[in-house]
């Protein structure tokens, strides 16, 4: 048996879980993967996976990290939605946790455009529907910004293999 089996199975719940993590805003899901593959390398002394691959790696998760603000404010900012609306989107999207999948996808959209509602000074038909608009197009960006994450996790998770197995 491998005496460095512990960390690997560590190295690789963490990774797991950075997977869970790309959709779930509570855990710092690219961020965690990267921990677990420097884990596992580390774990082998660097022997497979060298420093450089690290480095890599490292540069794509900050990456990372970059586009969840970028997607999320491009996806606002296209449709003028006000900063109480990004923040009431963060809020729904905490809200959402508790409401399994489902308020994942509806949780950012009610919170922007509740949070439209709340930036305006009345209640009527053009801002209800500003809201709505608002509410969509900070939700589409979050999406955009989980699935250019998704890729980016793809492509750490091959680079990895890669260093690993050649």
């Amino acid at each position: 048996m491998d005496p460095h089996a512990a960390w690997y199975v560590i190295a690789a719940a963490m990774v797991l879980l950075g997977l869970i993590g790309i959709v779930l805003p509570a855990l710092p899901g690219v961020p965690l993967i990267f921990a677990g593959m420097l884990l596992a390398a580390a774990a082998d002394g660097f022997e497979r996976v060298q420093w450089w691959w690290i480095v890599i790696l490292g540069v794509l998760t900050l990456i990372s990290v970059g586009i969840d603000f970028w997607a999320t404010a491009i996806g606002a900012k296209r449709v003028g939605a006000s900063r109480k609306a990004l923040l009431g989107a963060v809020l729904g999207t905490f809200a959402g946790l508790f409401f399994g999948p489902i308020g994942l996808f509806v949780g950012p959209f009610a919170g922007a455009a509740l949070g439209e509602l709340w930036h305006g000074r009345s209640i009527d038909s053009k801002r209800v529907g500003q809201a709505a608009k608002v509410g969509f197009g900070t939700w589409l960006g979050i999406a955009l910004g989980i699935a250019l994450k998704i890729a980016l996790a793809c492509t750490m998770l091959g680079l990895f293999a890669w260093a690993w197995f050649l």
